[in-house]
């Protein structure tokens, strides 16, 4: 093995052992604001949940705020890949719409959810960085939902009603809720986040036969989050 080649593996190594500390750190510091926010979150804990020095955290992060505002950044990643993407493979708008309430409750599973919800809280009527950063976030995915209803809407699927935004706006409200109180109460939070947003949406109930598979409509055998 050549000079370079030894050169490169090492620095490969390196960027392995900086993104799993990263990861971990981000997961410990997600959980530690879900549960205790922004506000009374000791970074020497979040550290020491994930199994690092408080040395190590700052290599990565260069404060609190950095670091929630990294928080805020994975938890979008992670729901995008979880989430947005199976609805995003859906061709019709009204499944789509029920691919989000459903996939959202059951990333919710995840200790880590509850995060997003603690922080856009706390920041409510303050100009913060990480509470701009996750009005962002909201607004984009709103404006998205809104483009969903207003294609459903046109297609005849769903009926007449309150602008898109406000529909999009309820949409959300009702999904967050469903995640926030049903989270982990498999396989009843996504047949109920499903049941609440077609009654939103003024659709018919869900079939009892499409019920009965519970999380075999949101992900696969291979992915499903128990």
């Amino acid at each position: 093995m050549t000079t370079a080649e030894i050169s490169g593996s090492v620095r490969r190594r390196q960027a392995d052992r900086r993104a799993r500390t990263r990861s971990a750190l981000l997961e410990a510091a997600a959980r530690g604001l879900s549960t205790y926010g922004y506000a009374n979150l000791v970074l020497e804990r979040v550290a020491n949940e994930a199994g690092y020095t408080r040395g190590a955290l700052y290599h990565l992060f260069a404060n609190k705020e950095d670091l929630a505002l990294a928080v805020v950044g994975w938890i979008e990643e992670t729901w995008n890949a979880e989430v947005g993407r199976r609805a995003d493979q859906e061709t019709h708008p009204v499944d789509a719409l029920v691919a989000i309430a459903r996939g959202h409750a059951a990333y919710c599973r995840r200790d880590v959810a509850r995060a997003m919800v603690t922080l856009r809280v706390e920041f409510t009527g303050q100009d913060h960085p990480v509470g701009r950063a996750i009005s962002t976030i909201v607004d984009r995915l709103a404006a998205s939902c809104a483009d969903l209803i207003a294609a459903a809407r046109s297609s005849g699927a769903i009926p007449p009603g309150p602008p898109p935004a406000a529909m999009a706006s309820a949409f959300l409200g009702v999904v967050e809720a469903v995640g926030i109180e049903l989270a982990g109460q498999a396989p009843f939070d996504t047949q109920l986040a499903e049941r609440a947003v077609r009654g939103l949406l003024g659709l018919p109930p869900v079939p009892l036969a499409v019920e009965s598979r519970g999380d075999a409509a949101v992900l696969p055998a291979d992915e499903e989050l128990t």
